[in-house]
């Protein structure tokens, strides 16, 4: 299928009928055969019931599936009890999660405060009780301790970033060199 043309082939890949879009349907007009041989068009669809509805509705969730049944809300569809009888490909290819990467062992910074890594987040769709749509996260690599900021606007983030670290400087009476990058 495409924009506005669908295309009927044979197994070798050769098209052999060719169609076009009306306003939301394809039309294929068989006079217009590109094939001299008689043609069979078949249209083949599985014994389950349930299965054939799992595609037909874009593979959704069998409980939905049956929330749709019970509540006679899809036309035609029948009402059965849809079970998950046999395995479907798509559905768990759809389900399926990338691995998560490994922890790293070892930390790439030797001492605390060494490498902090930031994050500014937002805008939030809604805003927090005092009207806070960004949040400002900063990690330190080494001891993963972490300080959350939830700010107005971003024309906050370099108030709030001197603030923390002439507290942490303070705090700590250690010197903290800055290196602006790229993100």
């Amino acid at each position: 299928f495409r924009k506005s043309t669908c295309y009927i082939r044979d197994l070798k890949g050769n098209d052999l009928l060719t169609g076009s879009r009306g306003t939301d349907l394809y039309s294929i007009t068989l006079q217009d055969s590109n094939c001299p041989n008689p043609i069979c068009l078949m249209a083949k669809a599985t014994s389950s019931q349930a299965w054939l509805w799992l595609r037909r509705l874009s593979h959704l969730n069998l409980d939905t599936i049956n929330l749709l049944s019970k509540n006679d809300i899809v036309v035609g569809l029948p009402k059965l009890e849809f079970v998950k009888d046999h395995f479907c490909s798509s559905c768990e290819l759809g389900k399926a999660k990338r691995k998560s990467f490994h922890t790293k062992l070892t930390p790439s910074s030797k001492r605390r405060l060494q490498l902090l890594h930031m994050d500014l987040c937002g805008p939030m769709r809604v805003s927090s009780i005092n009207g806070k749509r960004y949040v400002l996260v900063i990690v330190d690599d080494y001891s993963r301790y972490t300080w959350t900021y939830f700010l107005r606007s971003k024309d906050e983030t370099p108030e709030v970033l001197m603030d923390l670290l002439r507290l942490v400087q303070r705090g700590l009476q250690a010197q903290v060199r800055v290196r602006w990058g790229k993100s």
